[in-house]
């Protein structure tokens, strides 16, 4: 067995072939296999085009619940999640050259990709088009044939990232909080750049959440007129501190029918089933919708009518590419935008999850790891 990599202060074990470090996972989809606790997990040994992190800070998102539980049908146990990660450089691989060691990085929700495919010479590496896709940081497949198919995310005091897929993060961002741009940021920013939001547009963001609230504090820094649309009054206030220009309770009916033909473009950040037709209403002539989080049905189906009567475009958005990933981290530096974070302990993530699930988070949980 090989020496112990002195700078990790003898958290890693290591083999020829792989190290052992901790992290904090799932076993199963129910009962007291879905609470996540601590566990050892394997990593195959860095490669030459790979560095390997530290793991600082971890964002906890709404699809980790999601792919703790199996809610997708695709979960490979254990499930060690985490895609919002910020760490420091502890090693690389003899063709990184990118980064030096003690440096901070970032990693979102990929690490790998084939590279190869005509999608990740475009540089939108979340399409790739190899065998398995992009290699997500966590229940994704490695492209080496001879290692485990089930990857493992930031709740772990380790990472192991592809070069081209770790992010430099600007020195205007406060390390400790900036880990939530790396999933809720680009999956936010992402469809906005893509849909042509621009100074002046009327722009609803659905949902003021985890995702919802980053998509507020973009769009605003983008110049558009931003309306909030939230179930909830307590996050009135909130919104408009975010910078929101109005806010609009979807359940007050009448205040939703004084909006309809309003809105250049809704992004819908919701992320589990709900009826899309309401928000369809609020669209202007030729105006896009665009859902973010919800990986799944809608509660109802479309009326395409509304849809049809007036050329309104539906769609959907996943994450973001890499470079788009590095462009807002240097749009939040630019702009002063942040999200908005409590910081916990890895022991608390089980109650974590279970207040993002009762909505009783503003607006989003960091993990601790150095704690």
């Amino acid at each position: 067995m090989k020496e112990q990599i002195d700078v990790m202060d003898k958290k890693v074990r290591r083999t020829d072939s792989h190290f052992t470090v901790k992290g904090y996972g799932a076993k199963g989809a129910t009962g007291e296999e879905r609470v996540l606790k601590e566990m050892d997990i394997k990593r195959p040994n860095t490669k030459e085009d790979e560095v390997l992190i530290e793991v600082m800070y971890c964002g906890v998102c709404h699809s980790d619940i999601h792919q703790v539980n199996n809610d997708w049908d695709n979960t490979r146990y254990p499930s060690v999640p985490g895609h919002e990660i910020i760490g420091k450089v502890v090693e690389m691989g003899s063709k990184v050259s990118k980064f030096e060691k003690g440096q901070i990085v970032g990693v979102g929700c990929m690490i790998d990709s084939c590279q190869t495919c005509k999608r990740c010479e475009n540089g939108e590496e979340q399409f790739c088009a190899g065998e398995h896709g992009p290699t997500m940081a966590y229940n994704g497949y490695f492209r080496d044939p001879e290692s485990d198919y089930n990857t493992f995310g930031g709740f772990s005091t380790h990472m192991v990232s592809n070069e081209a897929f770790v992010l430099t993060i600007p020195d205007k961002l406060e390390v400790s909080t900036a880990a939530p741009i790396l999933c809720a940021g680009v999956t936010t920013y992402a469809p906005l750049k893509h849909w042509g939001v621009k100074e002046g547009d009327s722009v609803a963001i659905v949902g003021i959440g985890g995702l919802g609230h980053m998509a507020v504090q973009i769009a605003k820094a983008m110049g558009a007129k931003v309306t909030a649309i939230t179930t909830h009054k307590s996050k009135i206030e909130d919104a408009k501190e975010l910078g929101a220009d109005h806010v609009l309770l979807s359940t007050d009916e009448v205040a939703m029918a004084k909006k309809t033909l309003s809105f250049d473009y809704i992004l819908v950040t919701i992320p589990t089933a709900f009826d899309v037709n309401p928000y369809v209403n609020l669209l202007s002539y030729r105006g896009s919708l665009i859902t973010v989080g919800l990986l799944g049905e809608y509660k109802k189906p479309t009326n395409n009518m509304n849809v049809a009567m007036f050329n309104r475009t539906l769609g959907a958005s996943i994450i973001g590419s890499v470079a788009e990933t590095q462009e807002v981290l240097e749009f939040c530096a630019q702009h002063n935008v942040a999200p908005e974070t409590e910081m916990i302990s890895i022991d608390k993530v089980n109650e974590a999850f279970d207040k993002i699930k009762n909505e009783e988070v503003r607006f989003r949980y960091v993990i601790d790891m150095t704690a």
